[in-house]
């Protein structure tokens, strides 16, 4: 059985608007339609940007809120599945809101959710003094016969992530992010997704947001490392196929996931 799954990434600015930002995904949701995409995944943050001085508690939903729920009828309309960012309430943890990326099947139908469990707290940023992590790996979910992880922008530094994800089936993850510019950070951007790929001989996909302060270069990285599409610092949609034909083929000729050591090393 050929299995395939074609999956667009949103390369965008983000505005602190989160209605601005629906018709942003309206827009995006129309150019993946063109081009038969089954899933369109949305950077992190997606639903609003953060503002300095005003606690993401003034835009946080519920995940069954009006945000996921417009969400929810923009896929089901285009009959496109959506992964995206957004901020979730968290009653009782004051001003402070959980970073959450939710997956939802061209039926509009909740399919996963994922709380990011790496802060950043580094660079200069501290993400935990706005968001509140999470304590859950992130799920594996299907769409079409492919099983899909998922994972938050700085997630992509703790390769034990992805190995647990790829352990328990994944074939492609793919990873909202606000990936900062910065000295050498997109070296570690592209060259982080590219590892991540290469040593769990998955499909990587990480869509970035664009625009000041962020990095760009949204990319597709195949299970053997290859760069399938990737943008540049500008506004783009980033579309390539998932192949399970192309992940079994490179897995009988590199099976370092059967070599893995369970146990062991704590995996």
């Amino acid at each position: 059985m050929v299995t395939k799954l074609t999956v667009s990434l949103a390369q965008t600015s983000v505005s602190r608007d989160p209605a601005a930002n629906l018709q942003t995904a309206r827009r995006f949701l129309q150019q993946a339609a063109a081009q038969e995409t089954d899933l369109i995944a949305f950077p992190e943050m997606f639903m609003a940007r953060p503002q300095e001085g005003v606690p993401l508690t003034a835009v946080a939903e519920p995940i069954d809120g009006p945000f996921v729920n417009a969400l929810s009828a923009l896929a089901a309309e285009y009959g496109i599945a959506i992964v995206c960012g957004i901020w979730q309430t968290v009653q009782g943890h004051g001003k402070r809101a959980a970073n959450v990326v939710v997956a939802l099947g061209p039926d509009g139908v909740l399919l996963a959710h994922y709380n990011k469990v790496h802060l950043f707290d580094a660079l200069s940023v501290r993400e935990s003094d706005l968001m509140l992590g999470g304590n859950m790996p992130p799920p594996v979910f299907s769409l079409k016969g492919i099983q899909l992880g998922l994972a938050i922008c700085y997630d992509l530094r703790f390769p034990e992530l992805f190995r647990n994800l790829a352990l328990r089936g994944a074939d492609a993850v793919i990873v909202p992010s606000a990936w900062y510019a910065g000295t050498m950070k997109e070296e570690h951007w592209l060259t982080l997704l590219q590892a991540r790929a290469i040593e769990n001989t998955m499909y990587v996909c990480g869509a970035n947001l664009c625009g000041p302060p962020f990095a760009a270069r949204t990319t597709i990285f195949d299970p053997f490392g290859a760069m399938l599409a990737s943008s540049g610092e500008g506004e783009a949609l980033v579309t390539a196929r998932i192949d399970k034909a192309r992940i079994e083929d490179v897995r009988s000729k590199l099976p370092s996931l059967t070599h893995v050591r369970r146990g062991l090393f704590n995996n």
